[in-house]
């Protein structure tokens, strides 16, 4: 049986793990942590639990697909329910609901601008066309040649696609209304780029956030990791954990080797790197193996790094929801520094979970749990406990504010999560967090590639390659790679 070793068993590994043990392989897979996870692990403290990556479930299409390709369902491995209002948004002037009934939406952005509830509908038709297409044609692409693409149905959809133009410009012939270009452009901001840089391809991001929903996994984000890797050990896939991977040897263009621990060596027919691409390229590889030069690396554009709070409270809060975006600061100020001046934010806006409010097995009885991230650029310098206590001052007065509770003299844990321990714990390039930004020339075979032209069996998944950045990005990536080393060497 031919051997597998996957680095890494973030939502990528996990992905391709169980694809090439689907496939017939002998499957290894290194993790430097003590349980799975990579970015989307769990912290358990003071009877306190924190998802400390990836918080919101979006496109569970995506999830469903991942579990039916081996025959189970998402409901084999966590309960799934739908959030209602999805979320709220905090504005200077107040706040507002974000319904799931579309319909409902619709009175509410018709409520602040008139006629824009057909425009919404006229939006969104374009945004499922985009959807269906990104995700059955584009997503599942490798990336290795021009010629995937030569697809009729997107080769005569290709202007519908919007991928010449911005979503910002998108948005805005359609809404005039800031709150309601803001509603929409979130998205992007967040996990990708400027609006004005990401193609208006990506409003496929509305349809999943509108039509699709904002779901919620009983017990947590960590239930998916749990039900994934349950999935793979059922599938003969071995995990090794506390396992530092420190080279790949390479003999005649082939990876024969990963080294971990400084002496343990695995062999391997195929090696699949679902840690930072960077370190992997930079670290473990010899430099006549790498393909990418420290200057084609300090030109990509990266998505933010997050500063994270993980809060516990000794008291339940009132009228607050399990997700919130406080926009109470400038969104087009805050964006420019993340991506254009690269600088730690002024006054910046940030994201707040409570998923204690949905369930109760996250903390203490009558006790509250808090996520606070503010999206910072990616490699700034001076990322300070001083720092990081300046920011949560300042959000928390705001929070405080508009939810009109008092929290701070009811802390009883917290822990910070920043630039430099995405460095530490996860080898992350620059400290990012989402991966590159999803920018034209940053899309589909413009990312680097997914198999390594200097070492033939080397094969790369995750957040910087492609597709890209998100949860399930990751899930597809994992599946694609997978299915590429099979082709060439199963």
């Amino acid at each position: 049986m031919k051997k597998a070793v996957i680095i890494g068993s973030g939502f990528a590994g996990l992905s391709a793990a169980t694809f090439m043990a689907k496939g017939g392989w002998d499957v290894t897979v290194l993790e430097k942590h003590a349980t799975p996870g990579g970015r989307a692990r769990q912290l358990k403290e003071a009877g306190f639990t924190f998802d400390m990556g990836p918080s919101w479930y979006w496109m569970p299409d995506v999830f469903e697909r991942f579990f039916n390709s081996f025959g189970k369902q998402v409901s084999d491995y966590y309960k799934l329910e739908r959030l209602d209002p999805s979320y709220r948004v905090y504005w200077n002037d107040g706040e507002m609901n974000i319904p799931a009934d579309y319909v409902e939406l619709k009175k509410l952005f018709e409520s602040i601008e008139k006629g824009s509830a057909s425009k919404l509908d006229d939006y969104l038709r374009e945004a499922l066309y985009k959807y269906h297409v990104g995700i059955d044609k584009l997503v599942h692409k490798p990336g290795q040649s021009y010629t995937e693409f030569l697809d009729w149905e997107l080769v005569k959809g290709i202007f519908k696609l919007d991928v010449f133009t911005s979503i910002k410009t998108h948005i805005s012939k359609k809404f005039k209304h800031p709150k309601l270009q803001t509603l929409l452009e979130f998205p992007v901001l967040f996990l990708g780029a400027l609006p004005e840089d990401t193609p208006a391809l990506y409003s496929l991001m509305n349809y999943a956030d509108i039509k699709l929903g904002t779901w919620y996994p009983h017990k947590g984000m960590y239930q998916i990791v749990e039900g994934m890797f349950s999935l793979a050990e059922e599938l003969g896939v071995k995990f090794i954990f506390n396992s530092d991977v420190n080279q790949i040897i390479v003999s005649n263009k082939i990876a024969t080797q990963v080294i971990a621990n400084q002496h343990i060596a695995y062999d391997a027919d195929v090696v699949i790197g679902a840690a930072d691409y960077h370190f992997i390229e930079k670290k473990l590889l010899p430099q006549n193996c790498r393909v990418y030069s420290d200057k084609y690396w300090d030109k990509r554009i990266m998505a933010p790094s997050c500063l994270i709070y993980y809060i516990g409270l000794n008291k339940k809060l009132k009228n607050v929801l399990h997700h919130s975006l406080f926009f109470d600061s400038d969104f087009e100020i805050h964006g420019k520094e993340i991506y254009t001046t690269k600088q730690w934010p002024t006054h910046p806006l940030f994201y707040v979970s409570i998923p204690s409010i949905t369930d109760d097995t996250l903390a203490p009885p009558e006790c509250e749990n808090l996520f606070f991230l503010i999206p910072v650029a990616a490699g700034i310098k001076g990322d300070t406990e001083e720092l990081r206590e300046t920011y949560f001052k300042q959000i928390l007065k705001r929070f405080e504010k508009h939810t009109g509770q008092n929290i701070k003299d009811t802390i009883i844990y917290k822990k910070t999560y920043s630039i430099s321990n995405f460095i530490d714990d996860y080898n992350s390039f620059k400290g990012n967090a989402y991966g590159l930004a999803n920018t034209l020339t940053q899309t589909a075979n413009l990312k680097p590639t997914c198999r390594s032209s200097k070492i033939k069996n080397l094969f790369y998944t995750g957040q910087l390659t492609i597709p890209g950045p998100g949860v399930p990005p990751c899930l597809i990536s994992g599946e694609v790679v997978a299915k590429q080393a099979i082709k060439y060497y199963g």
